[in-house]
Order: structure tokens, then C-alpha cells, then sequence
């Protein structure tokens, strides 16, 4: 499941990257080429649909990444990680090692 929403929101992602950079920041872009007002989708329509498609995007995207915080795969059985051992190693006190006798150096 957490793939398949890395995915999508790779997807939606290229898409919404693709949608804003056909939009002009000055009222252009895909919307300036269409110059004759008698066409079905005109000038005022396209950057509607665009904005729409921004902002649907976008919440997309917000969703997507909602869903895969909570189906991020975790350790099944606790306490048998590698950083459960780590941290059992860690925050064990260190005892100092016994001197073997006859290794006592002179002063």
C-alpha cells in the first residue's frame, strides 16, 4: 500500500509540475495562444481549467501524502530491530574488565 501511494504522489507530482509550467505568471502562457474568440475552450476557460487543475492537484497531492504517513511500514515485532539492540547496548552500563592476576604493572 505504501508504494503504491509513493507512486501516485510521484504522478501527481509530475502533473502538477507539468500544469504550472504551462501557466504564465502574467496571464499567458497555454492561455495566450488561443487568440480567437469564437473557439470552444477560449482564453478565459483555459486559465479557469488550469487553476482548477492546480488546486485539485494540489490537494491531491496534501491527501496522498496524508495517507502514506500513516501507512509507513514499521518493525513488526518490537524489541527485535537493529536499533532496539543498539540502544540495549548503548544503555548498558560498562563495567570495567577484572585484572588478570600477575599482570598488576610496578611502580
Amino acid at each position: 500500500m505504501y508504494v503504491t501511494i509513493s507512486v501516485l504522489i510521484l504522478i501527481v507530482s509530475f502533473l502538477m509540475m507539468l500544469v504550472v509550467l504551462v501557466q504564465n505568471s502574467k496571464g499567458g502562457g497555454l492561455a495566450s495562444n488561443f487568440s480567437s474568440h469564437n473557439q470552444i475552450l477560449g482564453v478565459r476557460q483555459t486559465t479557469d481549467f488550469l487553476e482548477k487543475t492546480t488546486w485539485t492537484l494540489a490537494v491531491l497531492l496534501v491527501v496522498f501524502c496524508l495517507a502514506s504517513s500513516v501507512t509507513i511500514p514499521k518493525n513488526g515485532v518490537p524489541g527485535t530491530g537493529r536499533d532496539t539492540r543498539l540502544r540495549t547496548h548503548i544503555e548498558t552500563p560498562m563495567t570495567a574488565p577484572a585484572a588478570t592476576p600477575g599482570t598488576e604493572t610496578a611502580e
